[in-house]
């Protein structure tokens, strides 16, 4: 766990505040019972549905989605919804992830989902993945020590608008996986028994007004739904730390360039190099 001493990190002392993110940094998730109240969690949803109703899809994957399924997605949501950016400041949160980001990380991304109920193209759920990184990268044959706390760049967060049950493909985690410097095996990637280190998936089971967060690093995939599956509605907001950046818009949109430096950059890489990147990870 780490603070900022003049405007530095530094290592800090876990005390008993801290067990939310003793659990993410050991574990690699954590998921908070009732940290909002039902009536939060109503009105938010009723904010956040609105703006499925007023906006159309961003189509912000490209062709790596059908129109359906990013029909799921409304991004930017703190820029929408005023109950969604104060949703992302809820003090239960910022407790669990600041002593691993530092006071002063911010909202790289902010994504609402809302997967139909028997949705037939998520029967087979999502891909194993990480969000990011991994942002240590480690050799065939070399783990992390165990008496090193493992850094976290950027945490996963849900906040759950309805419940999430084994039926509606919830998210599956992999403990310890964040601590692999791998990311999934490709060719295991749609594997229901997939296992890391010999530990299986882990559920993260949840009701309408809890929050489940995960290590960007760490193994995850929407698991596969079965009959009775009744969707998925919840905020998604990943933090970074101050020196990660925001992805909330897309480069293309929002950047720090000017009209005759974009022009400038002709060839895919002089475009990176300034600052212009494809959507990815957080972007869509």
């Amino acid at each position: 766990m780490l603070r900022r001493v003049r405007g530095y990190f530094a290592f800090r002392e876990a005390d008993d505040s801290h067990s939310a993110a003793r659990e993410i940094e050991t574990r690699g998730f954590t998921l908070l019972s009732n940290v909002f109240e039902p009536s939060e969690v109503e009105a938010l949803a009723a904010e956040i549905n609105q703006v499925f109703d007023d906006q159309s899809r961003a189509n912000r994957a490209g062709s790596g989605r059908t129109p359906d399924d990013d029909e799921c997605f409304r991004y930017a949501m703190l820029n929408h919804s005023a109950l969604s950016q104060q949703a992302t400041a809820n003090p239960k949160i910022l407790a669990a992830i600041e002593p691993l980001l530092g006071e002063d990380c911010h909202i790289i991304a902010n994504t609402a989902w809302r997967n139909p109920p028997n949705d037939t193209s998520s029967h087979g759920g999502q891909a194993w993945h990480i969000d990011a990184g991994p942002h240590v990268p480690l050799p065939e044959g070399v783990t992390w020590p165990a008496d090193i706390p493992h850094p976290v760049f950027a945490i996963g967060v849900h906040i759950y608008l309805k419940d999430c049950r084994l039926e509606d493909g919830p998210t599956g985690v992999l403990e310890g996986s964040q601590l692999s410097g791998k990311f999934p095996p490709p060719d295991e990637s749609m594997n229901d028994d997939l296992a890391y280190n010999g530990k299986q998936v882990v559920p993260l089971l949840a009701h309408a007004g809890d929050v489940g967060l995960f290590v960007s690093d760490i193994w995850h995939r929407r698991m596969s739904t079965m009959e009775g599956d009744s969707g998925r509605f919840f905020l998604q907001v990943h933090y970074g730390r101050r020196d990660i950046a925001q992805r909330i818009q897309t480069t293309e949109t929002t950047n720090h360039l000017s009209e005759q430096a974009i022009d400038r950059a002709r060839t895919t890489r002089e475009q990176t190099l300034i600052g212009l990147h494809k959507p990815f990870f957080y972007d869509g």
